[in-house]
């Protein structure tokens, strides 16, 4: 078991709807782990959520556990959302997924200003413009 798992995400849209992309920093003991994709048409929202889902298949699949997991985004829908049971009423798929992958998890959901000073959100958001650029030569 790791002491402590940081994830910091983030999701961007050329448009929206419109080509989008994620990224995923995850920070265990010394190490600092990248993750990043994205699709031709979708949403920032479906963005900003499947990064969270990206980061919870990697631990998932590298089979990953921690005391104390922190992910932190700067979409205050989602983590009003996950913290203060607001009703999900788009991207239902999504959410069920994020259910579904953090069921077996103890986290904490934590909001942060987007883009201000925190230099992990700041390149959990260049990844996912970088990707969202990729997604929209590729159109």
């Amino acid at each position: 078991m790791i002491n402590n798992i940081t994830i910091y995400t983030d999701g961007s849209c050329l448009g929206n709807p419109g080509p989008g992309g994620y990224g995923v920093i995850i920070l265990k003991n010394n190490e600092i782990i990248k993750l990043s994709g994205g699709e031709k048409e979708t949403t920032n929202n479906r963005m900003e959520m499947t990064a969270i889902i990206e980061a919870l298949k990697y631990l998932h699949e590298n089979k990953l556990s921690s005391n104390d997991i922190e992910i932190i985004s700067d979409s205050d829908l989602i983590i009003s959302t996950l913290t203060k049971n607001w009703k999900k009423k788009a991207n239902t798929d999504l959410w069920a997924e994020i259910e579904k992958l953090s069921a077996w998890l103890k986290i904490k959901w934590i909001w942060v200003k987007a883009h201000h000073l925190d230099k992990f959100n700041i390149m959990a958001d260049k990844l996912a413009n970088s990707s969202a650029q990729k997604f929209k030569k590729s159109s």
